[in-house]
């Protein structure tokens, strides 16, 4: 199996790339703590080579887009653990539990026989993968705009929103390296393992928290919220528990989050009056990459644009926590306004936000 993905290449199709987004997803998952998703992933790998799976593995074989950018082995790996969650298929278990005798490429290849009616819809749309532990880094990049003197009360939109946990994070209590942010008796606690100097120290608010997605996810409606639990990898067991809590906030105060594309939510909001003393912030978290070229080149444009308009007391920003496959890490990027505007990488994580490296 290939494990030098310094030329990975998100734009590629076909045979290969197929082949090779699995081979990057065995590594991505080894890589950030995930040993029994890279399992599952490996025998997916080993029955697309062969000749099993079905229409479900047919339709993975004739994939027409980008099978790294459409994140093409988490959708059939959610729709996996989805069947195991719900006890559809009890022959999952020994491999959700790691049993090391377990015959992972047998039992997946079975699942995928059986399940087809139920598993094809997964491939349908890219994963929702909705994580409270990101929040992290976006507060993370907030702090640091506050100290390179930006107002620091926040108006924030987030686009690729999903159910919109990241959009409660002023309900969740967070220990950045040291640094306390949020509500101590908070039911969610967030404290990834902090690598470096802290984030610099300092109150930041919140003027208004909005966001979008092309299919907002209702995490108050139990089947969305399986959804959900399913693209969680099963050795997060953290995350699992943060789901929870995040549903229960839900229940008590639903998030605002459009059914809009990036593009058009950006282009809107960015066209708002903005209040005397705040930093609007556009944040998303590994959502760039399943975003349409032309959408990318619009929300630029118009940051850009909002940026030559910014003041010191209307100042704008931009954080982004996205993935580099080639490094299998996530990069926390920030740009702001007034200023150049230039992207400056504040930390390395991560998938799922448990160890924060602050550069």
């Amino acid at each position: 199996m290939a494990d030098d993905f310094r030329n990975v290449n998100y734009t590629a199709s076909g045979a290969q790339a197929i082949a090779d987004s699995f081979a990057n997803q065995v590594a991505y998952c080894r890589a950030n703590g995930a040993p029994i998703t890279g399992r599952i992933c490996a025998a997916l790998l080993d029955i697309l080579r062969g000749e099993e799976g079905g229409a479900v593995m047919e339709r993975i074989r004739f994939w027409p887009g980008s099978p790294l950018a459409d994140a093409l082995p988490l959708r059939i790996a959610g729709g996996l653990h989805a069947l195991h969650l719900s006890g559809r298929e009890p022959a999952l278990a020994p491999v959700y539990s790691g049993e090391a005798e377990a015959d992972v490429e047998g039992i997946i290849a079975d699942a995928l026989h059986r399940h087809e009616g139920e598993l094809l819809p997964w491939l349908d749309g890219p994963p929702q993968t909705n994580e409270a532990g990101r929040s992290a880094s976006f507060v993370a990049g907030m702090l640091w705009l506050a100290g390179q003197g930006l107002p620091p009360r926040f108006e924030c939109l987030e686009i690729g929103s999903s159910a919109g946990i990241n959009l409660m994070l002023p309900s969740y209590h967070y220990d950045l390296g040291g640094v306390e942010v949020g509500p101590k008796l908070a039911a969610m606690q967030i404290a990834p393992r902090w690598i470096g100097n802290p984030p610099p120290a300092g109150d930041i608010a919140f003027a208004a928290l909005r966001g979008c997605d092309v299919a907002p996810v209702d995490l108050t409606d139990p089947a969305e919220a399986l959804r959900l639990r399913a693209y969680i990898w099963p050795e997060a067991t953290e995350r699992f528990a943060r789901m929870d809590a995040a549903i229960e906030a839900a229940r008590a105060h639903k998030p605002d989050v459009a059914a809009m594309n990036a593009a058009d939510f950006v282009e809107a909001e960015l066209g708002r009056p903005q209040e005397q003393g705040t930093t609007r912030v556009l944040m998303h978290s590994i959502v760039w990459q399943y975003v349409p070229a032309d959408q990318q080149a619009r929300v630029a444009a118009a940051m850009e644009a909002a940026g030559r308009r910014a003041t010191p007391q209307r100042a704008l920003a931009w954080i982004a926590l996205e993935a580099n496959r080639a490094e299998l890490k996530h990069e926390l990027v920030v740009r702001f306004w007034p200023g150049t505007g230039e992207p400056r990488m504040l930390a390395r994580g991560h998938a799922h936000g448990a160890e924060i490296e602050w550069l």
